[in-house]
């Protein structure tokens, strides 16, 4: 069967026939040639030309059809895509008003839905902006060279490693080159990280020394996705140190990162997922129960095998982006783009703060929020006054500067008295039956002040579960007045002294009151005449 042509095909075909036709020359051999080139019949042919002889008409009539206006799209919204849902409501407001007929059919409703919105639009009534960013089409981003851009991200793993006796997961962040894929920086923390851990992957990034090298040296941007860790004013002001612009991607963007995003995916797929305690792993139906504490890594062992992760993908690894055969290090040694390298005597305290005070250093070594450290370096530097940097979110060290010479470094000192582990452990477990205690509390407390009502299948009252006599009632109220110190005060316990002699007082009429326990007021020298004594008032 021959194929059919598109319907544009019949307008271009029947103008022809219809300029044949008035000059009188419109033959069935014209006819027949139009019919074998559309793959329709010849009566097909002649019929359009019998309609565009009558209306004028040249292609076929355009379907009459309902749109679909925004009062629906709203309901589509708040029934999450749901057609048939929102058809049940118009059939019902329409019969409310008594005009079904101006309700369409349910399925000339999906047509139009489905005609109307895009797939993704769709999606995104289904599941939100996620599921439709899923339908969109997005392009890659022109080649560049190595050091060009750095994309940083955090990544929460999905491994339980047992860190101090306790199983947590970690987080990790890093920072990879676009240009060639090679991680660049690598910084592991067994918490939710903070700018510290930025810190800590730029320094290694940055610094192309073992055992770090060779990758590295200065980005010319830095790509994030608006975290508060990578935006603070510290991590801005180590990277404006060394002219490199942070670039703040809008929220909700992870496209425009797909380099460190890619990277995230990956390392779960191909490293995380062979793991002990990896908490996404397939179980049998029934089995939820976690590996236990002393079945997982510890951290420095799993700190370890990312590294080595970390290595096989910079070395023996070929990512689908580079050339073919081509692994990141053959990338970046092929570059010709030279590398801006930063001495490492600028690097030794990269990132690090200074609140700003002069300290002296004292027999007891130097005084920081409220502690002592001390380092063998400050004997005999007792009185000498210096300035203090720190990493951010780490007290453990210090590094002890000049205060006349800001640029000389005297020395690292270390907390003179920490706490060692057991203490440590004894300190979080008081900790943790603190907050056990108190939850158990808030949660007794939130029991009585919620009323719990019964399940109905009929539209009336609710009934609470547990019903409270009057006398209980007025117990437990007189129980908290008890308790309560504001009620139980009394006003007049403790009688108001006197007022100073020198107060102008108002004279007592014949009706005054004293307060109880208070001696009659002496009275003036004008009250001699004509005005008899408070006391003889009184009486």
């Amino acid at each position: 069967m021959p194929r059919r042509w598109p319907t544009g095909g019949r307008e271009g075909a029947v103008a022809r026939l219809m300029i044949l036709d008035s000059r009188g020359e419109l033959a069935t051999e014209h006819a027949r040639a139009v019919a074998g080139a559309l793959g329709v019949s010849l009566r097909t042919v002649w019929n359009w030309v019998a309609v565009a002889r009558c209306e004028g008409r040249l292609s076929a009539r355009a379907p009459s059809r309902a749109g679909v206006p925004p009062d629906v799209r709203v309901r589509l919204a708040v029934w999450g895509g749901n057609v048939a849902a929102v058809h049940r409501e118009l059939l019902a407001e329409a019969a409310t008003a008594g005009d079904l007929g101006s309700v369409p059919s349910l399925r000339t409703l999906q047509r139009a839905v489905a005609r109307d919105l895009s797939a993704g639009e769709r999606a995104g009534l289904r599941g939100g902006e996620g599921a439709r960013r899923r339908f969109d089409v997005y392009g890659k981003r022109p080649p560049t060279f190595r050091n060009a851009c750095w994309e940083g991200d955090h990544k929460r793993v999905p491994v339980r490693v047992d860190v101090e006796g306790q199983a947590v997961c970690p987080w990790v962040t890093w920072f990879v080159d676009v240009a060639t894929k090679v991680i660049v920086g690598v910084a592991v923390t067994p918490h939710e990280p903070a700018r510290d851990a930025v810190l800590a992957a730029l320094r290694t990034g940055i610094s192309r020394t073992g055992p770090y090298g060779p990758f590295g040296g200065l980005p010319g941007r830095v790509r994030v996705d608006r975290g508060k860790e990578f935006l603070c004013r510290t991590v801005a002001r180590a990277l404006g140190g060394f002219a490199v612009p942070v670039e703040d991607l809008p929220a909700y963007t992870p496209y425009r990162k797909g380099t460190v995003e890619a990277l995230n995916d990956a390392v779960e797929e191909m490293f995380l997922v062979s793991l002990p305690g990896y908490t996404r792993r397939a179980r049998p139906v029934g089995a939820h129960r976690p590996d236990e504490v002393g079945d997982l890594l510890s951290f420095a062992d799993f700190v370890e095998a990312l590294l080595g992760w970390v290595r096989w993908w910079n070395t023996g690894h070929r990512p689908s982006g580079l050339a073919p055969g081509l692994t990141a290090t053959a990338a970046w040694e092929a570059d010709p783009t030279p590398v801006e390298d930063v001495p490492e005597e600028q690097l030794a305290f990269f990132a690090m703060e200074d609140d700003g005070r002069v300290r002296k250093i004292s027999t007891s070594g130097v005084r920081w929020r409220s502690r002592f450290y001390i380092a063998p370096w400050m004997v005999g530097h007792v009185g000498t006054r210096v300035r203090l940097r720190y990493l951010p979110h780490y007290d453990g060290q210090i590094e002890v500067f000049s205060a006349e010479y800001p640029d000389r470094h005297l020395g690292t000192a270390h907390l003179a008295e920490e706490a060692t582990l057991e203490q440590r452990r004894e300190l979080s477990a008081v900790r943790e039956k603190k907050a056990r205690a108190l939850k158990a509390d808030l949660k007794a407390a939130e029991k009585l002040r919620r009323t719990r009502y019964t399940a109905t299948t009929t539209p009336a009252a609710p009934n609470p579960r547990r019903s409270v006599t009057g006398q209980q009632a007025q117990a437990e109220i007189a129980r908290a007045k008890a308790t309560d110190l504001a009620a139980r005060a009394l006003p007049d316990l403790i009688p108001p002294r006197d007022p100073p002699a020198g107060w102008a007082r108002p004279r007592p009429g014949p009706d005054a009151r004293l307060h109880p326990g208070t001696a009659p007021r002496p009275s003036a020298p004008d009250d001699a005449a004509g005005t008899a004594p408070a006391s003889q008032t009184e009486e």
